[in-house]
């Protein structure tokens, strides 16, 4: 087993490092600080100035090299855009905003895939089945963005339910949750569908319904408990997914969240910032999926003898 952990550690370094190569190549691919830092007339002198002050005189390796040793003591370095903050303060600082709409949506996706994926496999084969089905599907086919702009239009300025936008209360969390959460919802139903469909037909479920145990509790103690496991599975991957997607949601409602804080570090071209936000989610959903990976060694022995 800890020949097993060990591996999938590995592999989880390897992506890692991956990713910081990746993350450094793309930033810089965005453009120079320059154009957005000093003004439009900025003689050669002060623009030497300013790449010799944030270190980007030097060659990209050697850039890297610096960027890789202070990552790894958790030191992203100066933000460029906000210089009074560090990189990774700006981060903190916003994570909590992040983590809150997150929480949320996570709580609203259950709350509707549970109920009518379960419903969905009771009922099947019938006019509620076939709007489940048409739900799931538009749930996964519909953009985040595009979403997002349609509730704002609807419960924001037509019906005036919600804000458009910002931090304003707890009002402010409903609409950007449904957004975050939406492909969730479709995809946690599809597969608890499933697993109840199979669930119902074992042996043990129609033994419960002989001994004249009442129908709701079959479906929602017995059926439910036992085809929890392929959602519970999906769920952990779909968490650092709604963690890590937030960029595209958190932009369209102006939610101060790390999201927002990528898109306005990649504007203002502002390396250390878009490096640590990328580092902080690709260390989310890599640690995510290999808590994952060990569970299931846990329950399955076979998976961690296969790679021994």
């Amino acid at each position: 087993m800890q020949r097993f952990i060990m591996i999938r550690l590995f592999y989880a370094l390897l992506v890692l490092f991956a990713v910081s190569i990746i993350v450094f190549i793309l930033a810089r691919a965005s453009g120079n600080p320059i154009d957005t830092m000093l003004p439009f007339d900025a003689t050669m002198s002060q623009q030497m100035a300013f790449e010799k002050l944030w270190g980007l005189d030097k060659s990209y390796p050697e850039q890297y090299f610096i960027f890789l040793v202070k990552a790894v003591q958790g030191d992203f370095g100066q933000s460029i855009k906000w210089a009074d903050s560090t990189a990774m303060g700006m981060v903190w600082q916003r994570f909590p905003n992040t983590l809150l709409l997150a929480g949320f949506a996570i709580v609203v996706s259950v709350l509707i895939a549970v109920p009518v994926g379960v419903l969905s496999a009771v009922k099947k084969d019938t006019p509620f089945d076939a709007i489940g089905k048409v739900f799931a599907l538009l749930g996964q086919a519909t953009p985040p963005f595009w979403l997002g702009i349609m509730l704002i239009w609807l419960f924001a300025v037509q019906l005036d339910w919600f804000p458009t936008g910002g931090k304003h209360g707890f009002r402010s969390l409903v609409l950007p949750a449904i957004t975050l959460g939406w492909f969730q919802v479709a995809a946690l139903m599809r597969i608890l569908r499933s697993a109840m469909l199979e669930v119902q037909d074992t042996e043990y479920v129609t033994l419960a319904r002989v001994k004249g145990i009442p129908e709701w509790k079959v479906i929602w103690k017995h059926c439910l408990r036992n085809a929890a496991i392929p959602p519970l599975t999906l769920f952990g991957i779909l968490a650092a997914q709604i963690m890590t997607g937030a960029i595209v949601t958190e932009s369209v409602f102006s939610w101060p969240g790390t999201g927002l804080l990528a898109v306005d570090a990649i504007r203002g071209r502002d390396y250390p910032v878009i490096q640590a936000v990328v580092v902080l989610f690709s260390v989310i959903y890599i640690m995510m999926n290999l808590a994952i990976d060990i569970i299931y060694a846990y329950l399955d022995p076979r998976i961690r003898y296969g790679d021994n």
